[in-house]
């Protein structure tokens, strides 16, 4: 009994540590992320759970042996490190509005609602509508959207688009980016949650064009639902990131809608979330060089793929340019998977030729995929998320009440 408890506490402990500060390396990064990344979001419910092992151990056998002063000693030091998650995860809100007002967005998020963040996998609320399983193009379940909307489908919704994640080899639309359909949907805005076609099967610009074909979609469909044509955000996490931002860097190119050439597939907004923004390695960035030179990316480029060729078509860096829209780029500094710096050097890219707003929020402490569920840090970005595409929003209407008085005038 001391020695399982010992054991458990062990396993807590380097936990904890592994939340605070990723083990190191190529071999390391993917135990690291999952280890990391449940710890740091579930922290309270974890540290709540290990003060109660702790207390019973000691109630019901005291600390007779070394073994069992050995695992409280384990136990105190995954507290004090899931507390100083806890502590990192709450400043979150902090970080988020400080990026935004730099941006010039004057509306930052609200307090963090605790009951909320206590329920991780609880997505539902009053007023929100889903609708599963809408074919936007032929093919199959590849080619579904979920979309969500408020019951009441006011007319002139602002529409958002979620890309899920998955390294374009696996994932799905059901299970990436609920907290933020729902707030959103809560609010009035129609979205959708996209399926795409996924390598080795797809290869690039499937993935993209499948999407580019979404776009056309929603526009078309979603005013059944009270959307507006005339804004259409997009976001998505990892390859999601990537992906919305290639949305968002090459709306209505022809040569990636093949025969639809005619169709809107602007963007007016974009958040992508810890996202891979250089197919190339110009950034420097070795862990970037590492995967640039991996299977992964030679799967999903295709084995005819042309070097540089067909990773400068793939990548965000090489498709920057002054009409891009408004972007919300957010990762964390603890990404085991897509280095921070890579985001870095995006945003600095993005806001050198960009007339529009960059805000850069770098959350300090969080993990690669933060978002998915509920949890004190997520729900915070998930707030002021809203608050930068409600803004996003409003700036798009008074640009176009402007320009109709102008020419009124």
């Amino acid at each position: 009994m001391s020695v399982t408890f010992a054991l458990r506490q062990a396993v807590n402990a380097v936990a904890s540590m592994n939340a605070l500060r990723p083990m190191d390396g190529p071999r390391a990064a993917v135990p690291a992320f999952l280890a990391g990344w449940l710890t740091s979001e579930l922290a309270p419910q974890l540290l709540a759970a290990t003060v109660v092992d702790a207390g019973v151990h000691v109630a019901r056998r005291g600390l007779r042996t070394p073994t069992d002063r050995i695992g409280l000693a384990l136990a105190a030091t995954s507290v004090a490190g899931l507390a100083a998650t806890v502590a990192t995860g709450s400043r979150a809100g902090a970080e988020m509005d400080a990026a935004l007002v730099s941006a010039g967005v004057d509306t930052p998020g609200g307090p963090l609602d605790w009951r909320a963040s206590s329920r991780p996998f609880a997505y539902r609320r009053d007023g929100v509508r889903r609708i599963r399983n809408l074919a936007y193009a032929p093919g199959g379940k590849r080619f579904h959207v979920d979309v969500y909307h408020h019951r009441d489908t006011p007319a002139g919704a602002p529409m958002l688009l979620q890309v899920h994640g998955g390294a374009w080899v696996i994932g799905n639309k059901d299970r990436q980016g609920l907290p933020l359909m729902v707030e959103m949907a809560s609010r009035g805005w129609v979205c959708a949650a996209v399926n795409y076609p996924l390598s080795p099967r797809a290869v690039w610009p499937d993935h993209l064009v499948a999407l580019k074909r979404a776009v056309g979609w929603m526009r078309t469909e979603c005013p059944k639902y009270g959307g507006d044509p005339g804004f259409l955000a997009v976001t998505g996490g990892s390859a999601g990131g990537h992906l919305s931002t290639m949305l968002a860097l090459t709306g209505n190119d022809p040569a990636l809608q093949p025969g639809f050439e005619d169709v809107d597939t602007s963007v007016q907004a974009c958040v992508p979330f810890y996202g891979a923004y250089d197919f190339t390695g110009e950034s420097g960035i070795p862990a970037v060089r590492m995967r640039v030179e991996s299977k992964l990316t030679r799967m999903v480029l295709g084995k005819d793929a042309v070097f540089p060729d067909s990773y400068l078509a793939a990548s965000p860096l090489s498709r920057l340019h002054a009409d891009a829209p408004p972007f919300l780029v957010i990762h964390g500094t603890n990404d085991s998977l897509i280095p921070v710096a890579e985001a870095r050097d995006f945003v600095g890219r993005l806001r050198a030729v960009s007339s529009s707003p960059v805000a850069y929020a770098e959350l300090r402490g969080a993990q690669h995929a933060f978002d998915i569920f509920h949890s004190v840090r997520s729900d915070q970005v998930t707030t002021r998320v809203a608050a930068f595409l409600d803004w996003t929003r409003a700036r798009a209407g008074a640009g176009t009440a402007s320009d109709a008085a102008s020419a009124s005038g």
